[in-house]
């Protein structure tokens, strides 16, 4: 029978994707999880399994998600401090002029010295940032070593421009990436890489925000940083412009300090990654909300 008659049931050589599916439903791996091929996680699974890549659109070509159709998170923020480097965001995920989630998480360890926030459509970036942390661990167990701080960049960056069909229709993703560098100059170990929407990668000095309130939290950092920083004052800093965003932009979530929601700190220093325990934010934000009391517009810069 011709390899293209289905008259009597198809006896085509099923395809790599077809023999792994094969093996799922016998209840043991393919051949091709054994083969030697690439580092890269998201080429392994475009190749064999394109179905669960979260760059595949929900959308029809050529439609545009409605404005408020999805949740999205707002502010993110990161910088860099005497240790190491901090990365923080608000809680609040917003549906238009909806509140959809007021204690989402939007702060996620990427491995053990490097860290991601988002801004942008929450669905596909949580995606993102699980397959983005299965791509660093695959990528050290197949080569034997961690990848570099620059080829994690590189790597989410490349992830980032192919989500750029879903982008175009609506469904933007906008990460912040944070991360100890134990090879760079002393002093200079905090490193903070944004992005844009076609993957563009931008390493930043200092500091930087993202998100809806990043006019306003990016004001504040401009403000009050100064170099060498100690990880309280750091956290203070970062707490203060992510109140100044929400002070300014109604999709930022400020602390909510009756129902104990409060924004999430978390630190990379030589030791790995570390979120601040709650009890600790939950003092800061409440010195910081106690000032505010009197200064109702923050501190001013220090000399």
């Amino acid at each position: 029978m011709a390899a293209n008659d289905h008259s009597g049931g198809d006896t085509r050589e099923p395809g790599a994707a077809g023999r792994l599916s094969d093996a799922y439903t016998a209840g043991r791996l393919s051949d091709a999880f054994f083969t030697p091929g690439t580092s890269s996680f998201t080429r392994f699974l475009a190749e064999h399994r394109p179905a669960l890549l979260p760059t595949r659109s929900p959308l029809p070509a050529g439609t545009t998600a409605p404005p408020g159709a999805f949740p999205h998170g707002t502010t993110v923020l990161a910088l860099a401090y005497r240790d190491g480097v901090l990365i923080a965001g608000d809680r609040r995920a917003t549906m238009g002029n909806l509140i959809a989630q007021r204690d989402l998480e939007k702060v996620h360890p990427a491995d053990g010295h490097t860290a991601v926030a988002f801004a942008g459509t929450v669905g596909l970036a949580l995606d993102m940032v699980k397959l983005y942390q299965v791509e660093l661990t695959h990528f050290e167990k197949i080569e034997g070593v961690p990848m570099t701080l620059d080829g994690k960049a590189r790597r989410l960056a490349a992830m980032i421009r192919e989500n750029l069909g879903q982008a175009m229709q609506g469904l933007a993703v906008v990460p912040l990436l944070a991360g100890y560098d134990p090879k760079a100059p002393a002093g200079a170990h905090g490193r903070i890489f944004s992005f844009d929407v076609a993957g563009g990668l931008y390493e930043k000095r200092d500091f930087h925000a993202e998100g809806s309130g990043s006019p306003y939290a990016g004001g504040a950092l401009k403000k009050l940083y100064r170099p060498g920083l100690t990880r309280r004052d750091a956290a203070l800093t970062a707490l203060q412009a992510l109140y100044d965003a929400a002070d300014d932009d109604s999709a930022t979530g400020g602390p909510d300090l009756s129902r104990r929601i409060f924004p999430i700190v978390s630190v990379i220093t030589d030791e790995g990654f570390e979120r601040l325990p709650q009890a600790e934010t939950e003092e800061l934000t409440r010195e910081m909300v106690a000032h505010r009391r009197t200064r109702p517009d923050g501190p001013n810069a220090t000399p």
